[in-house]
């Protein structure tokens, strides 16, 4: 799309902001309901887009995409009303008679920047926020997943007027027009580098934005862990959408005492999930594209494979791989890893461990597999990151009543439920002041009997 064809689409949905007509909650409802209906409509056609760019099956789909939105909106829809009134805050005796208050009001238009690893969900979970918040939106799904941005496209064109959402699909050329744009807000989930990037652009505007990025993700499992049940649930984290999630155990770090026990666990775990032969099962996806197959392959040191390892160039597939006495200087824990290779390292001491979990980039997710309250309330407290679990992987996120964001290095903001209407939404802090009193101590001149009742006022 040409410069000045993404440049009108601006113009025109400022001008239909100006119109007021998102204030309206019973305009933004209806808008989510037609979203709403929409996505049941097309449920098949959204699990076989997806299955087209990434090869997830339809179950994961579902689970991780379609059925992730649709309780989005089914949240949302319940709560808007509630979401949207004025909060009546406390008033100064000094403010007598006042009320003081806190209006909620969408920023204007907005950009939704997605990635393709959860094309569907990436692109409508804020979308549907930022509309319930009564911004209009431009979406940007990733150039990487064409078969959903298509899909993802042709639903918001059958459900709204292009002056309220738009779809620009494309790849560098229209991301680098869009970010020379004016918008009240930018929402961008993707990696680091061009996080960056989006920040250094909307900084040219003083555009206010949210980062959701990545990092390398700790998953500690400690000496008093369950470690079948660790082991089960960190091989369905890291190698879901076949590690190509950006909350995925990146790493294993574990007590030097269990190791040996829980990699027999994740052995048995990886063929009981995803058979003796993975790049058979149908039910397994593909990494996305060549480039990244390509690094991710260079990140296999065959001398570390203890599982796995198995690639095949056609299909784009990898075997979930183990990577045993792995260290902090290898290729592997040099970058996010963002595909089925999970790295095992090991402390011999927990207090160590958190240390160097510090040393590093602040994590998106951090997970803990521990049966000590002591110990999971010592490393939630001392360690940084955006988000995570006690004893699981991923499932924090799958929830609108918290919110879901990165911190530090791994991002800014959060979205989901009530954090996501937050997001999209500017509160506004008004006080409504009462005109017949008006207390005199303010204005000049100043006496000492005013000054005596502003400290009385003000105390």
């Amino acid at each position: 799309m040409l410069t000045n064809e993404i440049h009108a689409i601006v113009n025109k949905q400022r001008h239909f902001f100006y119109t007021g007509a998102t204030l309206s909650i019973n305009y933004r409802i209806h808008a989510l309901q037609k979203l709403q209906k929409a996505i049941q409509l097309h449920e098949a056609d959204i699990s076989n887009a997806v299955k087209a760019d990434l090869g997830k099956s339809h179950f994961e789909s579902y689970m991780c995409e379609t059925g992730l939105v649709l309780s989005e909106l089914t949240y949302m829809l319940k709560h808007i009303r509630r979401f949207t009134k004025e909060t009546t805050v406390h008033t100064p005796l000094a403010q007598f008679h006042s009320r003081s208050y806190k209006k909620p009001a969408p920023h204007g238009v907005t950009l939704i920047m997605s990635p393709w690893n959860y094309p569907f969900m990436l692109t409508i979970d804020p979308l549907i926020d930022a509309l319930a918040a009564g911004n209009t939106v431009i979406l940007k799904p990733s150039a990487y997943s064409p078969h959903t941005s298509a899909l993802i496209k042709a639903i918001i064109e059958e459900c709204f007027d292009p002056k309220y959402v738009a779809v620009i699909t494309g790849g560098r050329a229209e991301n680098t027009a869009l970010l020379q744009e004016k918008f009240d807000y930018i929402f961008f989930t993707g990696s680091q580098a061009v996080g960056k990037e989006v920040m250094r652009c909307a900084a040219e505007h003083l555009t206010p934005v949210t980062l959701e990025l990545g990092g390398k993700s700790p998953c500690i499992v400690e000496k008093t862990a369950n470690i079948k049940l660790a082991a089960k649930r960190i091989v369905f984290g890291k190698f879901l959408n076949c590690g190509q999630t950006c909350v995925a155990p990146d790493y294993i770090y574990c007590d030097s005492t269990i190791k040996d026990q829980l990699l027999q666990e994740i052995k048995k775990q990886i063929i009981k999930q995803f058979g003796k032969t993975p790049l058979t099962n149908k039910n397994y996806g593909n990494i996305i594209t060549q480039n990244h197959f390509n690094r991710l392959c260079g990140l296999i040191d065959v001398s570390k494979v203890i599982h796995g390892g198995h690639t095949d160039h056609s299909t784009r597939k990898i075997e979930p791989t183990v990577l045993d006495n792995v260290t902090f200087t290898d290729a592997v824990m040099q970058e996010e890893i963002f595909g089925p290779l999970l790295p095992v390292l090991t402390y011999s001491s927990l207090k160590d461990a958190v240390k160097k979990i510090n040393t590093m980039s602040h994590p998106l997710a951090l997970y803990l597999f521990t049966s000590d309250r002591c110990t999971a309330k010592t490393v939630t407290t001392h360690c940084s990151f955006g988000g995570g679990c006690i004893n699981d992987t991923v499932i924090h996120l799958a929830t609108s009543e918290m919110g879901f964001g990165g911190f530090g290095e791994s991002g800014m903001g959060a979205y989901h439920g009530k954090a996501g209407f937050d997001t999209f939404s500017h509160y506004k802090s008004i006080v409504d002041k009462k005109t017949w009193l008006d207390l005199p101590m303010r204005y000049q001149p100043y006496q000492k009997l005013n000054e005596k009742l502003l400290h009385f006022f003000l105390k």
